[in-house]
């Protein structure tokens, strides 16, 4: 069986977009860093409580060049990427890191600038809509 690194994450975007966020590379492609903060309920004795974990997402090309422009802190967004680890050795100590790699990101807010955002069902699509009369099955 072949290994599988798969991750997906629904959360919110930590902070605004900055030129230290986003960059082109030497070789001409964009990068932008994000951190994603997520929560979840947990029970502790008879309540339930947020437990938010925080996740810093690369994300390359295209993608980085639009999200850019879209994404501010609190931002709503569903990311669908991998794991990655880097390694590294500093003053004697080795040093690691763990992050996700965007291979697709989806906006989950309403609109912004004018510009809608999200799924076509969250944008309230209805494939009913535009049909004048009912299917005949």
């Amino acid at each position: 069986m072949q290994d599988i690194n798969k991750t997906i994450v629904v959360g919110r975007v930590t902070r605004d977009i900055d030129d230290k966020a986003y960059i082109v590379t030497k070789s001409g492609t964009a990068r932008l860093n994000i951190s994603v903060a997520v929560n979840r309920s947990v029970k502790q004795g008879d309540q339930w409580v947020d437990n938010v974990s925080y996740f810093d997402v690369t994300i390359w090309g295209k993608t980085a060049e639009n999200m850019r422009k879209f994404l501010s802190k609190g931002s709503r967004v569903c990311i669908d990427g991998h794991l990655q680890q880097d390694r590294w050795e500093k003053d004697g100590h080795k040093q690691s890191k763990v992050y996700i790699v965007a291979d697709s990101l989806q906006l989950l807010d309403g609109k912004k600038d004018g510009v809608q955002q999200g799924s076509p069902a969250q944008q309230g699509f209805n494939p009913a809509d535009g049909f004048e009369e009912d299917i005949p099955f």
